[in-house]
């Protein structure tokens, strides 16, 4: 039978005058099959286009108990990957440059996503309203949907948000089925949908990954131009204390959208890498943990001498998540990119004059830590640290004043620790600096009466015996 005679046979339609009347119906199961069938064989366009539109209604017009009662949840999953291969966007070359703007082949996959989204859309009413039918009910629909669900997310995710492959149609369908994807499976927002109501509850972001992980692999991610938009937009709705479940399945895919040479996939990976950072890497207690894990997946991270690389690597990664932690409790690792550490000096500085500034409580790990690095940066970047002498010579002087000063609960051995770090600070950067440091310290050191150099030289702690260990270190 033609699909649009079973259509008017669904719909109770009377035959046209002297046609006889339609045979008994075929199985769903049947049915569906060829329609996937024909969908997933080459040919042209516009018979499949026609194709989907009659599957839309004939859908829309069956009883459930003919369409859901004999069907198998594989044969809808069939069905719907079928649907999902004839509405994907075209496929690009592995290294095609950023996206074309709107032409003719992306418009048409936006018209073949609204109409598979109307087929979509159609079987989740149907689904629901299976429901509440004793012949059907729970026991038929729940499979169906644990089956269908993962799939037609990442259909709306792919056409939700405006796209070169979507247009007002086409994102219409998808938002209305988003909102009935998250009312079918018992949730109240697309968050929870993902994740789950509780900790103790498993969303359907596990199901998600997996059929997101063909595509994101180093030979597929950038065949398919909608993937990584999927994840991207898909990550921030997987908070914690979720998200750390999670961590082996989200930490490759955001590493490798990072690591790519194109401007708009560094930003797009580094942002979930962020979103990682922020949910995750609090539960670890220690964040050096991260580092281990971070190497754990993409290899140590050792310093890069020498040469320019126009790719970054994975210590250039670890480093710029490192830029945007929240407050440290360890140093920045900064030995691992050696002098490449020189294109991030502008955001290293203002985190580490950041720092300096605030006082971390009675351990003081924090500034401890961005001495250490400051450290590592000047031994590293020893070239670039003249010209920054006029900002970074006051904030540690001003350090050293605020700790000799600080009548709070800072114990002595921390505070020592402290002026030592900011005394080999200072002593690097004379050394780099062709000896300005002692010419800049020379007047406030010169200033001090005799006296009071001698009380200050009692003073291992003083900053004018600090001073004067670095004018006469030499």
């Amino acid at each position: 039978m033609e699909l649009s005679g079973l259509v008017r046979a669904l719909r109770l339609e009377e035959p046209p005058d002297g046609a006889q009347p339609p045979p008994a119906l075929p199985p769903a199961e049947q049915v569906l099959l060829q329609i996937g069938q024909r969908l997933s064989e080459g040919g042209g366009r516009a018979p499949k286009a026609a194709l989907v539109r009659d599957l839309a209604a004939l859908v829309e017009a069956a009883d459930c108990r003919w369409l859901l009662g004999g069907l198998s949840p594989a044969a809808v999953g069939e069905l719907v990957a079928a649907l999902n291969g004839y509405a994907a966007p075209p496929k690009q070359e592995q290294d095609a440059a950023d996206l074309p703007s709107k032409d003719s082949a992306y418009a048409a996959a936006a018209e073949r996503a609204a109409d598979v989204g109307s087929v979509f859309l159609h079987l989740l009413a149907k689904l629901e309203a299976a429901r509440t039918q004793e012949a059907l009910g729970v026991p038929v629909v729940s499979p169906i949907l644990g089956r269908v669900m993962g799939p037609i997310y990442i259909f709306a995710a792919t056409h939700v948000v405006e796209r070169p492959w979507t247009n007002a149609r086409s994102q219409a369908v998808a938002e209305e089925l988003l909102a009935l994807l998250v009312r079918a499976a018992g949730c109240g927002s697309v968050a929870e949908f993902l994740r789950g109501k509780n900790e103790d509850e498993e969303g359907r972001f596990a199901a998600v990954m997996g059929l997101l992980k063909q595509e994101l692999n180093k030979d597929t991610w950038k065949r398919n131009p909608a993937t990584k938009f999927v994840f991207s937009w898909t990550l921030p709705h997987v908070t914690r204390p979720w998200l750390s479940h999670y961590l082996e399945r989200v930490l490759p895919p955001s590493l490798l959208i990072s690591d790519d040479y194109q401007e708009e996939n560094k930003i797009l990976g580094v942002r979930c890498l962020h979103h990682i950072v922020l949910n995750v890497v609090r539960d670890l207690r220690n964040r050096s943990l991260f580092w281990v894990l971070l190497e754990g997946r993409v290899g140590p991270c050792p310093p890069l001498c020498g040469g320019e690389s126009s790719n970054p690597s994975p210590a250039g990664t670890c480093f710029v998540l490192a830029l945007y932690l929240p407050p440290q409790r360890v140093p920045l690792p900064v030995g691992r990119l050696g002098i490449l550490i020189a294109r991030h000096l502008k955001r290293l500085e203002r985190v580490i004059l950041g720092y300096l500034e605030v006082c971390d409580g009675p351990e003081e790990e924090a500034r401890l830590g961005i001495l250490e690095t400051l450290q590592c940066t000047i031994e590293h970047a020893w070239p670039r640290m003249p010209c920054r002498l006029p900002v970074l010579l006051p904030a540690l002087l001003k350090m050293i004043w605020d700790v000799h000063t600080d009548q709070g609960s800072t114990p002595e051995p921390v505070k020592a620790s402290l002026l030592q770090g900011a005394t080999e600070c200072l002593i690097l950067l004379d050394r780099c600096s062709e000896g300005r440091v002692k010419v800049l310290l020379e007047g406030v050191y010169s200033s001090c009466e005799e006296s009071r150099v001698r009380e200050c030289k009692a003073d291992r702690c003083s900053p004018c015996f600090l001073y004067s260990k670095i004018y006469f270190f030499y």
